[in-house]
């Protein structure tokens, strides 16, 4: 029987009080009440097009990290294969590391030694930073290695893509595992609030931190495309049909943190930075998900905001690439300049999707981050070896005190 099937065996427990004052949006966005609201907005003023973008924002961004699904015709352009020799290599790398007899984070470029393969994954860090902003390696012998092994190999394979691995929850755990754990953690209170550990659909979105790493462990039976989609290019279509929302966009937003202290955060979704536009935000930070909704007695988003909010991801959702992620790959994403989502999916059997995750940042050609993200890029990468923590097997993310994320 299908985790699904399971799941709808079980009543969600009691919602939460609906944030006074929130707009009708949820975190599945909905094409007809979008198209409603701005209807309505214009209706209301119809002078919004005609505004003025803000100052220091571009008519229109360029480069190499600015495209359409449509550019790329064949996968060979952002698959790298792996050889037979290059695989040795990394096995030797891992058998060098293991003799070292010292703890997973103290991975990295000198204690995961790649003589020949180091360069060419160099290379394919300046593709992440100066390019089109992802790539794929292709393809790890996942079931030749024991759960251990497999981390440090991806790990030492990615520092020398971005030597800063960021912590990803509170208890200073470096590596997490994206499936769906519904019925594995049913019993965590307030239930699943994430739709990275569903099967559910993942809307478009951005991760904290410069780069994604995803390693597939498994693949599902259906479904489960990964889906990325340039911010330039989304940015490029918004800045020249509704200007008004890019001002929406680069002021302040209420973020929502889910029972943190303070309660909830405020800083822009979109920024120019240094020649680069970034947007960074996840949706659910602003609708809830799931049995996770938006937290009562915090300040609601604006129409505004939920007219901006619905644009990003129907952009996005235009403008994307669907990337064929196989077992054994390793998917590198550049979180500052892509947008990224994933379409719903069915397990069966043995055909359990299991990706793990790293967030990485290369120090050599990192992006400036921009000044209201720079305390919360600090505390990702101030992450000591000797702190690092990799979970072998899949868990709930955590605040520093225990509750879920």
């Amino acid at each position: 029987m299908s985790a699904t099937v399971t799941l709808t065996e079980t009543a969600p427990p009691a919602p939460a009080p609906v944030c006074v004052g929130q707009p009708d949006i949820q975190y599945h966005p909905d094409e007809a009440k979008f198209r409603a609201r701005t209807a309505r907005r214009l209706a209301e003023d119809p002078t919004l097009p005609q505004r003025p973008l803000p100052e220091g924002f571009p008519a229109q961004t360029g480069g190499p990290i600015v495209w359409e699904g449509k550019d790329w015709t064949d996968e060979s352009q952002w698959v790298y294969n792996l050889s037979d020799d290059q695989l040795a290599e990394i096995d030797r790398a891992l058998a060098h590391f293991e003799s070292l007899d010292k703890p997973l984070g103290f991975i990295n470029r000198e204690t995961f030694p790649l003589p020949t393969l180091s360069a060419e994954l160099w290379k394919l860090a300046e593709v992440l930073y100066s390019g089109r902003g992802f790539f794929v390696l292709r393809e790890i012998p996942i079931d030749k290695y024991s759960r251990r092994e497999l981390a440090i190999v991806y790990a030492g394979l990615s520092s020398h893509v971005g030597s800063g691995r960021g912590k990803q929850d509170g208890t200073g755990a470096v590596l997490a595992h994206i499936k769906d754990l519904r019925v594995s953690h049913a019993h965590e209170k307030g239930g699943i609030g994430n739709a990275a550990y569903t099967t559910d659909k993942q809307v478009f979105h951005t991760d904290i931190g410069d780069l994604i790493a995803l390693l597939g462990i498994q693949t599902s039976a259906h479904g489960g495309v990964s889906r990325l989609s340039s911010s330039g290019r989304v940015y490029n279509e918004i800045a020249k049909t509704r200007p008004d929302l890019i001002t929406v966009l680069k002021d302040n937003w209420p973020l929502d943190r889910f029972g943190g202290d303070p309660p909830y955060a405020e800083r822009p979704v979109l920024y120019n930075e240094d020649g680069h536009i970034v947007i960074q935000y996840s949706r659910r930070h602003f609708t809830g998900f799931g049995t996770q909704l938006r937290s009562a007695n915090i300040p609601p988003i604006s129409e505004a905001q939920a007219e901006a909010l619905d644009m990003l991801h129907f952009y996005a959702e235009k403008f994307s690439l669907g990337l064929n992620f196989k077992k054994g790959d390793i998917q590198y994403i550049n979180s500052m300049g892509l947008l990224h989502a994933r379409d719903a999916f069915i397990d069966e059997g043995v055909h359990t999707r299991h990706l793990v995750r790293l967030w990485l940042r290369n120090d050599e050609l990192a992006w400036k981050t921009p000044k209201p993200l720079e305390k919360t890029w600090r505390t990702l990468y101030s992450n000591p070896p000797e702190d690092q923590r990799f979970p072998l097997e899949p868990e709930i993310r955590r605040m520093a005190g225990g509750a879920t994320k």
